[in-house]
């Protein structure tokens, strides 16, 4: 009889593994459980969706359906909800909606059960007016609510994700208010560069509400800290956190934010059990510091390293740096590594310069401004994170910092670099190198 690995979750961090565990070992059998009714989908598209971007509904953003799947080998189970792990028996507890629950057993276990979005019990949160933004089937709620009568919309949380929703609703013509307990939008930026995403979604009419908590939710309104908001729609963009519950009930070691604790070949503190995606940690290649990142990119390489693993190859997964890129409207927005304040929290002696130059030649019509700040560390030089707010063209540049990063370069050597210029493109002085040689001026 051949081996068996179960697979829970069938969306990045599961089913990025199969096409590996069958490349190894093309003779096991794979069974994908999957509590929705979609499989290998984008969740990070669903504003554009919403918005308009990507027309043709949320079908638009399915690489590949649970029967695609089934066609190349794969038994995925729809509907089919692991309630609970036995590892010392080596089975796995399932839901069935139309027959009851059943064991299934297994020889290898990956858990890819993704996020859990982050919705504080407030009164009145369950209301139907307000909804999260995780999976398709709260997209086709959003998309069936907007095309409704919907002119006030609430965004509560100015992430990546509540910031893309609000651009959708602005989008939409809609009026948007964006309320943030933090002092700015974007807590993951410094303060300084979280003031310029301020300023753009002001420049766009947006209604910026920070330092105002949520008290709870009445039909046609928002209650806060600071009075009612109306709203005839909420998004909740607050984040999300690990889905380890299953882990955690079954005893398998957890770290920060209670995600499952992996090595760095993906596999937990029981052999032949593996997690990939938001509900496990990873390690911040600079501060070198246990962190949890929900990032679609993170779950589909942890997800290829642990099929790589399961099917008998060997593989690591060597650590993230927060790599995070967006847009609001006019403006892109990009960061990596640490900011100041996570620099001295992980204990470096750094200094942090800030440039302002444009996205193309100044002399260019279309010469946009963007913001570049570099943190570095003092004594050695090393860089340590970036962070880009800009007009067009202005963020992938982060992708310069974090490679720079994980090679370990000083300020000096992303000076060196021999970066492309054309003024279509650039000043002469790529802005990067800009930040890199004001750094070193600090320093």
């Amino acid at each position: 009889m051949s081996e068996r690995v179960v697979i829970i979750g069938g969306d990045a961090g599961g089913m990025s593994a199969v096409s590996q565990i069958r490349r190894g070992r093309p003779d096991v059998e794979v069974v994908a459980l999957e509590r929705g009714r979609w499989t290998s989908y984008s969740a990070c598209g669903i504003p554009y969706v919403v918005g308009g971007v990507v027309k043709g509904g949320v079908e638009r953003l399915v690489a590949r359906t649970p029967e695609r799947h089934r066609e190349l080998g794969t038994d995925v189970r729809i509907g089919h909800e692991a309630i609970a792990l036995d590892l010392d028996a080596r089975a796995v507890d399932v839901r069935d909606p139309d027959d009851g629950t059943y064991r299934l057993d297994y020889d290898h276990l990956l858990i890819a059960t993704g996020g859990t979005p982050i919705r504080p019990p407030l009164p009145g949160i369950d209301l139907p007016f307000v909804h999260g933004v995780q999976t398709l089937d709260d997209a086709v709620d959003l998309l069936e609510h907007a095309e409704g009568p919907c002119q006030d919309v609430v965004v509560v949380g100015s992430g990546y994700i509540g910031l893309e929703m609000a651009e959708a609703f602005v989008q939409r013509g809609c009026s948007v208010t964006v309320i943030e307990q933090a002092a700015q939008p974007m807590v993951t930026l410094d303060p300084d560069m979280g003031t310029l995403v301020a300023e753009a979604l002001l420049e766009q009419g947006v209604k910026l509400r920070c330092g105002v908590g949520v008290k709870g939710f009445e039909p046609g309104a928002v209650l806060t800290s600071d009075g009612v908001v109306d709203a005839d729609l909420v998004v909740l963009g607050i984040g999300v956190g690990p889905n380890s519950k299953l882990a955690l009930e079954a005893g398998l070691a957890v770290g920060v934010k209670d995600a499952i604790r992996v090595d760095e070949r993906q596999e937990t503190s029981c052999p032949g059990v593996w997690a990939a995606g938001d509900c496990c940690e990873s390690r911040h290649l600079v501060s070198d510091r246990p962190v949890h990142f929900a990032l679609g990119t993170y779950a589909n390489k942890q997800g290829r390293v642990a099929g790589i693993n399961i099917g008998g190859g060997d593989a690591v997964f060597p650590g993230v740096l927060g790599t995070a890129i967006t847009k609001i409207c006019s403006r892109e927005i990009a960061r990596t590594g640490l900011n100041e304040g996570e620099a001295e929290a992980a204990g470096f002696d750094a200094v942090a310069s800030r440039i302002e130059s444009t996205t193309t030649a100044g002399y260019f019509p279309d010469a946009e401004p963007m913001t570049v700040k570099v943190v570095v560390e003092r004594g050695s030089g090393r860089v340590l994170g970036a962070q880009i707010v800009g007009g067009d063209g202005a963020a992938k540049r982060i992708d310069t910092c974090a490679a720079a990063i994980t090679a370990g370069m000083t300020a000096q050597q992303v000076l060196d670099l021999d970066l492309a210029y054309a003024p279509p493109f650039s000043g002469v002085w790529d802005p990067i190198a800009v930040a890199a040689r004001q750094a070193l001026k600090l320093l």
